[in-house]
Order: C-alpha cells, then structure tokens, then sequence
C-alpha cells in the first residue's frame, strides 16, 4: 500500500513539474521570448574589411564627433564643467555607473591591442556597433544605443569604423562590466542581426534627413520617457521628463506651447551652437556641446523633423523644484501641474 501511495505521490509530482515547465515555456514564449535562456541572437563574423578613403575618414569623424556622440562615453570628461572638459585621451574609455553589484562600463574603443579594439575584425566592429554583439560574442548592455545603430547606412557604418581605426592607441585599463543575473539574461533578447543591406537614407526632404539624424542621435533615449517595464510610453513620443542627470530632465521637444512651439529655425541652431535659449542655459548633461559640430543643413534638417511630431502638452522646468507627473511617472519641475 505505502509502496503504491510513493508511485502515486511520484507520478502526482512527476506531472506538476510537467505542468510547471509547461506553464514556464509559455511564459517565455509570449513574453521575452527565449533569447534569456539560451543566449543572444548573432550571425558569424565575415572577413569584410572597409576600405580607407579621405571620403570616409572625413564622414566617419563628423558622425562621431557631432551626431552620434560616442566620445560622450567613451571618452572621460570633468562633467563639473559647462562644456564638459576631456580629461583622458580621446575614445579610452571610462566607467560610466559603479554602484554594488551593477557595474556599466564603457570600454576602449582605441587601436590600442591589449585593452582597446586593436585585436578586433572590421566586422567585429560594425556588428558591435548595428547589432549590440562584442567581438567574443557576449551582448553588450543596449546603453549602447545599437538599437538605434541597425538603422545606419552601410556607408555611413563603414565611415563609423574607418575613422575609429584611426584613433591612435590608448592603454586604458577599465574593470569590466558587471550586471546582475536577471538582467544579464533579459539583455540577450535586445540584440539582433543585420541581415539585408541598409541603404543610404531617405534625404528628399529635410524632415526626412532629420529624422536620420535625430536616431543616429539617438534623441528619443532621452526625450521619450519610459514606464516602469523601461518601455516608451505611447503619446509621449519626445515628449521629455526623462531623468538625464542630477535634478535634470529631458525637455519636451514637441511644438506644442510647452515643448518648443514658439523656437524658430533660428532659435534652434543658436540654443544648440551656444548652450543656451536666450538668457537660460541648457544643462551639459544634454549634449549640446557635441551637436553643436553639426553643419547648420543638418541641424536644419533635425529641426524640421521636431516640426512634424504630434505636439504633446507635458510641462517640464528645471528650474522648478521636481514635483510628481502622472503623465511620465517621473519627478520634474512643474509636473504637477501636468
């Protein structure tokens, strides 16, 4: 009896844990997917190699130095400072967030063979910067904005990398990143591979060029709040009130009366070329002191596009004390009058 009561009790526990992994599986499959639990979705290196040209090395820079932001970084900077000051060599590196166990890095990306990106592949490159995947095939953590990147031109990803070749060698000895477990794993369903060519972008009409630029700025990571899952939240799409620094916020960059409806053209490019919207100047930690080295054409052509989004009404002041926002979720100056 007892012996038929334990092969009973066996099979009771046998069909829970089947249930159980069942119940799991779906989970997994109508939610994150299963990128957690077996790892990053990657293609295999090629042997592709960019070609060098005075063409490409000149766009390359231009897209580091004043679209993309990467020095912002990788590079180390006296934040104290309105512009901030480089303090380091330029693409070494620096620890961006250090606090118990998270750890986020930003590594270097010089020549330099040991601890930079000397050893790596052209390909290795350009996978890390479209496709969020380090040349040892780990994922990298999507602060790194590559999901913005996918959207690149291949020429202009070729430019990214010839110019990144040519920054001379630093030896820059970073602790590596480190993340806790769970999102560790919730990070290997971010990355995804490029599988088709990307064409040169859509430029008939200067909204359109905009549009490219603000992605390759990756504008919307700052601009468009997220909710608690650190998913956009819908009708707020650059609609500010996102943290970006100590008591700051992003601003709303609709043209909606409390966004920048009443900037014009030539408001725009001065508030980006000085830092400043008339007497009130604009924190650092937006940085305008990189896009500032845009051609007076492309901040044109970014502006144009900032004309076009759905105008939200979201007040945001950072020179109020924060207050709660229902609509953000975040704390900002006047965002209880939201």
């Amino acid at each position: 009896m007892a012996r038929a009561w334990g092969k009973l009790l066996a099979r009771i526990i046998g069909y829970g844990i089947l249930v159980l992994l069942v119940l799991v599986a779906l989970a997994l499959t109508f939610t994150v997917g299963w990128r957690p639990v077996i790892g990053a979705k990657k293609r295999s290196l090629t042997s592709r190699k960019f070609e060098v040209t005075p063409q490409r090395q000149r766009r390359g820079e231009y897209l580091v130095h004043a679209v993309m932001h990467c020095m912002n970084c990788h590079s180390k900077f006296d934040e104290k400072a309105n512009p901030p000051v480089l303090l380091a060599k330029e693409g070494s590196g620096q620890v961006l967030d250090d606090e118990g166990s998270f750890r986020l890095v930003a590594p270097n990306i010089t020549s330099d063979p040991d601890t930079g990106i000397g050893k790596w592949s052209d390909d290795a490159v350009a996978r890390a910067i479209r496709e969020g995947i380090a040349a040892d095939g780990s994922a990298l953590f999507p602060v790194m904005p590559y999901e913005h990147f996918r959207h690149m031109s291949d020429e202009d990803l070729a430019s990214v990398v010839v110019f990144i070749r040519s920054l001379p060698p630093v030896r820059s000895d970073l602790p590596a990143t480190k993340i806790p477990f769970l999102f560790a794993r919730l990070i290997q369903a971010v990355p995804q591979p490029v599988a088709e060519p990307v064409p040169e972008p859509d430029m008939s009409t200067p909204a359109k060029h905009g549009a490219y630029l603000v992605k390759m700025g990756s504008c919307s990571d700052c601009h468009t709040p997220l909710n608690a899952k650190f998913q956009p939240i819908p009708g707020m799409e650059m609609a500010g009130g996102s943290p970006i620094g100590e008591g700051v916020a992003s601003a709303n960059l609709t043209p909606d009366a409390s966004g920048i409806g009443y900037y014009d053209e030539a408001l725009f490019i001065q508030a980006i070329r000085t830092g400043a919207v008339r007497a009130r100047k604009l924190n650092s930690a937006m940085p305008w002191w990189i896009f500032r080295n845009m051609t007076d054409d492309d901040l044109k052509a970014v502006f144009a596009y900032l004309r076009t989004l759905k105008p939200v009404h979201h007040m945001v002041d950072n020179t109020e004390p924060p207050t709660l926002c229902k609509l953000c979720g975040h704390k900002h100056g006047l965002g209880d009058r939201n």
